[in-house]
C-alpha cells in the first residue's frame, strides 16, 4: 500500500523527467543486490528486497527534476518503517541520505550515499529491536 502510495505522489508530478548527468543510488543498489544473491536465510533476504525497492524509488526520485521540498516530501514516504508511522523517528539520518542521494556524483557521492545508508540502517534497526524488545532496566537504574 505505501508503495502505490509512494508512486502516486511520483506520478502527481508532472513535469518531472528524469536527469541522466547522476548516478545517485546505483552503486549501492548494485552491492544490495549482489548480498541478496549470496543471501541464504529467507528473512534478511526479503529485507534486503525491501531495501533495493526503496532505494530504486528513490533514486528514480533523485534523478527527477522535482523541486527540493517536493523530493523530501515524496521520499519520505517510501515505506523506511512498517507503514511509515515511525519514519519520523529517523530524523536527520534520513534527511543526510535523501540529501545525498540526491546530490550523489562521483566516487564521493557514492561514499557519501553509502556512510548516510550505514547511519540510517543503525537507527533503523535500533528503532525495529527497541519497539520488539521488552524493555530492561539499566544497571544504574
Amino acid at each position: 500500500m505505501q508503495h502505490a502510495h509512494a508512486r502516486r505522489i511520483i506520478q502527481s508530478y508532472p513535469h518531472a523527467r528524469p536527469c541522466p548527468h547522476s548516478m545517485h543510488a546505483a552503486p549501492l543498489i548494485d552491492e544490495l543486490e549482489r548480498r541478496l544473491a549470496a543471501e541464504s536465510s529467507l528473512f534478511r533476504a526479503q529485507l534486503l528486497r525491501e531495501d533495493i525497492g526503496r532505494l530504486r524509488r528513490l533514486d528514480a526520485l533523485a534523478r527527477s527534476s522535482l523541486d527540493a521540498e517536493g523530493y523530501r516530501r515524496a521520499a519520505r514516504r517510501l515505506g523506511w518503517t512498517a507503514s511509515d508511522a515511525r519514519t519520523h523517528e529517523l530524523g536527520q539520518a534520513l534527511e543526510r541520505l535523501l540529501d545525498a542521494v540526491r546530490a550523489a556524483q562521483g566516487e564521493d557521492g557514492e561514499a557519501e550515499v553509502r556512510e548516510a545508508w550505514s547511519e540510517l540502517t543503525r537507527l533503523r534497526l535500533q528503532t525495529l529491536v527497541g519497539c520488539l524488545s521488552t524493555p530492561v532496566p539499566r544497571p544504574g537504574d
